[in-house]
């Protein structure tokens, strides 16, 4: 081998280049590369110096290496491609060696296929002609017994014929038998196999005695089937074997069905009477009202804040052994597992049972299914009945865990109904009484809310009508109480702001509670609170718009109603609860309602996809409620202040009375009350902004009487043309000064609220002086009353300027109704004033 693998190499070093370049592209197909000598991915290369490329040159790159590298390269280059050489020769050579193996095994092997396929050859031939013998010798047994072929056929026919006739003689027995041993199916099968013959031949006397036998056994069978069905104690397999054999036995199918539901009904009905047994009639209305009033008074006081959740008194459910949670669960024990399992039974009866030869033609399951819709709709109805009257008796808003864990499983177990009976309405239903319940649980809610807020201020009223609370800085019983000034009101100034703090609160807390406990409903192992059709709109539109949003206009409508009714001395809402109230409302306005609008969005991830109250709305309904209230409370205060200085006014003889030597203690109470009610403001509401006053504002005069000038010319001039001339005056004074509203809107503050009862008050006492007639000391005192009264209230208001012009009228229309006008002197007027 190594001496013709070494002459191959030999011939091929002397062969011609392209001799060469064949045996080179060989190598390159053995190695993986295209005839060019490059890898198929690669791109060709058109240098012709590229030694590799199929474009190369000898001569370009022989002159190209003699110009670019020294002697030392050449040689260098020239060992390298020796190298080359000889590693390529190496590599032909075992190409070669490798090659020629493969050769010699080829030759092998196709020298032993051809020893193999001679012997295969004569095998074959064998094989033919023992064929051909077979096929003789069959053709000629075949022959043979063709003569007796007819003959063993007739033989098999009659054979065939006399087990029939064998059958049907032994078939009573046979019957018989099978009814013995309870083999029902093997009977029933038994007796259709031979019907058809016996009712053929039933005109031959010894088919129809056979016939009669049969029709007797089977209508026995068919009486034992009946009286197994109508029992229904066996096994589902075994009621399902009788249904079907009673539907061979020609038993009508409805019939069938009608018997096995009126079966059921009796003992669903059964369950249902227990369910109903546990139900008692209706609590009365006055037992709900008194069980929630003593759940509010438990709840929470008007002055405990602190208390989060509800220490609610639940009204005594009528059915006190049983609640509402083992009331469901017994409903789903025993009513709905029934039902469950009767639907079962009857749909592999009547339904889901394969119907073979005549019975798939009579559309029983159809029938059928008709009649199971109508049965459970009609249980069903009656059991839902129950439920919610059940539910209804769930009257106290304490724990609703029962309530919301008897409504799941209620909806858990009707789901089953679903998936057994597809179509059904009573899914629907019972969804619809879960979202009944939640929904008249909420309302349960807002009306326990809006008794708690009545009875809170209940609690308000009374606390405002202890003797603590009117030391505190309230004149709370249409002023009553007499408050030193404001060092009285410094006793305990805090009061109102606990109570309106302990109030505000006690609603919140209560609010927080019932979200609480509304909460339930919506959490994430009830199957029913993920459900589109309940979560989204009973979030939306159960709780925020009817609970949350409701009590929140509950509350802004309560307080206006304290507005509506108002007697000779303001009606009979303390003024105190209507200033606390109107704070109460701004502070819902500012910050309450949207805190409560955004706790309930967040944590019932509430969608508005349904229309929904504003925010904007809301408050903007609480600052109205807030500035009615504010309103009404101003015109209270001034009726009750106005109330003193009119009777003060019609109940003294201004004519004949005696020359003044000091202050009527009236004035003195009207400054008293007006500081008490200052100080009672000022605990819940701010300052505000006065104008500038001038530094002798407790020390003006009054401009018509200021000079003995003045007092002079209007004596010397007093004549029955002279009052013509001072209204003229008093006309022209007017022209030039501001218009005052008396009865105008005010503002959120102290100062505000105090310049409108100031000029309730005023305006009130200037009326009643101009329908009375006075005398020259009934004029003097006129002026020492409006001096005093001049030096104490002008710190009250926004405008100083106000006070004066209105005193300024009240002494003006004095003298105008004077019969002497003799005025006092101003000196005297001011030691009378700082004497009182």
């Amino acid at each position: 081998m190594d001496g013709e693998a070494d002459g191959t190499v030999a011939v091929s070093e002397d062969c011609d280049p392209s001799r060469r370049r064949r045996v080179h592209g060989m190598l390159k197909l053995y190695y993986g590369m295209n005839k060019e000598g490059k890898a198929a991915e690669e791109m060709e290369s058109l240098d012709p110096c590229d030694i590799n490329g199929p474009h190369f040159d000898p001569e370009l790159y022989l002159n190209k290496l003699r110009r670019e590298c020294s002697l030392t390269e050449l040689m260098d280059q020239e060992t390298c491609m020796v190298k080359q050489i000889r590693s390529l020769d190496s590599d032909m050579q075992t190409l070669v060696y490798e090659n020629y193996n493969k050769f010699i095994s080829a030759t092998d092997t196709i020298r032993k296929m051809k020893n193999d396929f001679k012997k295969m050859e004569d095998e074959m031939d064998c094989l033919s002609a023992n064929m051909a013998a077979i096929t003789e010798f069959s053709a000629s047994i075949s022959g043979t017994l063709q003569d007796q072929h007819a003959q063993i056929t007739k033989l098999s026919g009659v054979h065939t014929l006399l087990r029939k006739l064998q059958f049907l003689f032994e078939l009573p027995a046979r019957l018989n038998k099978c009814l013995e041993l309870q083999a029902y199916a093997q009977a029933v099968s038994s007796h259709r196999r031979a019907r058809c013959v016996l009712q053929q031949y039933s005109h031959l006397p010894s088919f129809k005695g056979i016939q009669d036998d049969c029709h007797a056994i089977m209508d026995e069978l068919a009486q034992e089937l009946r009286q197994k069905f109508r029992d229904g104690g066996s096994s589902a397999k075994d009621l399902s074997e009788c249904v079907e054999l009673l539907l061979q036995l020609d038993e009508p199918a409805e019939e069938l069905c009608d018997k096995f539901l009126s079966h059921a009904r009796s003992r669903l009905e059964s369950d249902l009477q227990g369910l109903e047994a546990e139900i008692r009639p209706y609590p009365s209305a006055s037992a709900v009202k008194d069980a929630s009033a003593r759940r509010l008074l438990s709840t929470a006081g008007a002055g405990s804040p602190t208390d989060n959740s509800p220490k609610t008194s639940t009204l005594p459910s009528p059915t006190s052994n049983t609640d509402i949670l083992e009331f469901i669960d017994r409903g789903c024990n025993e009513f709905v597992s029934s039902l469950c399992l009767v639907i079962t039974s009857y749909q592999e009866l009547f339904i889901n049972h394969a119907q073979t030869g005549e019975l798939a033609t009579k559309n029983i399951p159809q029938m059928a299914n008709g009649k199971l819709h109508v049965f459970v709709d009609d249980l069903a109805a009656r059991y839902f009945s129950l439920v919610e009257r059940r539910i209804q008796e769930e009257k106290g808003v304490g724990d609703n865990s029962l309530l919301v864990r008897a409504l799941d499983r209620f909806h858990r177990r009707l789901q089953a109904v679903a998936k057994l009976l597809p179509g059904s309405a009573v899914p629907n239903k019972g969804t619809e009484i879960v979202v009944r319940a939640a929904t008249e649980r909420v309302k349960q809610y807002l009306s326990a809310l809006q008794s708690f807020y009545m009875d809170s201020l209940t609690d308000v009223r009374q606390a405002l009508a202890t003797p603590r609370l009117s030391v505190a800085g309230a004149s709370v019983a249409g002023g009553g109480a007499h408050l030193g000034g404001a060092a009285s009101g410094r006793d305990a100034p805090t009061s109102l702001p606990e109570l309106l703090s302990s109030l505000s609160a006690s609603i919140l807390n209560q609010i927080k509670s019932v979200l609480a406990s509304v909460h339930l409903f919506t959490a994430k192992d009830i199957t029913f609170s993920n459900k589109p059709y309940f979560k989204g709109e009973f979030c939306s539109q159960g709780v925020r718009e009817s609970l949350v949003v409701s009590f929140i206009k509950f509350v802004c409508q309560s307080s206006r109603q304290f507005c509506e009714s108002a007697g000779d001395k303001g009606g009979s809402t303390p003024p105190a609860l209507l200033l606390l109230l109107s704070r109460l409302c701004l502070d819902y306005e500012t910050s309450t309602i949207s805190y409560i609008l955004t706790l309930t969005d967040e944590q019932f991830l509430v969608q508005h996809h349904s229309p929904v109250t504003p925010v904007t709305s809301l408050c903007a309904e609480a600052r109205e409620a807030a500035q009615k209230l504010l309103n009404h409370y101003v015109k209270v205060q001034g009726l009750i202040i106005s109330q003193m200085l009119r009777k003060s006014v019609e109940t003294r003889d201004w004519v004949n009375t005696i020359e003044p030597r000091n202050v009527r203690a009236v004035m003195k109470r009207v400054v008293e009350d007006t500081t008490s009610i200052d100080v009672q403001v000022g605990l819940l509401y701010e300052e505000g902004v006065r104008k500038a006053h001038s530094s002798d504002s407790s020390k003006r005069t009054f401009s018509v009487y200021s000079s003995s000038r003045q007092q002079a010319r209007y004596a010397a001039s007093y004549t029955p043309s002279a009052p013509m001339d001072t209204n003229l005056l008093s006309n022209i004074h007017k022209l030039f000064s501001e218009r005052i509203d008396i009865f105008s809107s005010v503002e959120f503050n102290k100062v505000s609220v105090m310049t409108g009862i100031i000029k309730i008050s005023l305006k009130t006492f200037l009326e009643c002086v101009r329908l009375r007639t006075f005398g020259r000391y009934g004029l003097q005192q006129i002026q020492v009353d409006c001096h005093y009264l001049q030096m104490y209230l002008w710190r009250f208001v926004s405008d100083e300027n106000l006070v004066h012009f209105l005193l300024d009228e009240i002494v003006g229309s004095s003298a105008h109704r004077c019969l002497d006008p003799a005025p006092m002197e101003q000196s005297v007027i001011e030691v009378i004033c700082e004497r009182g």
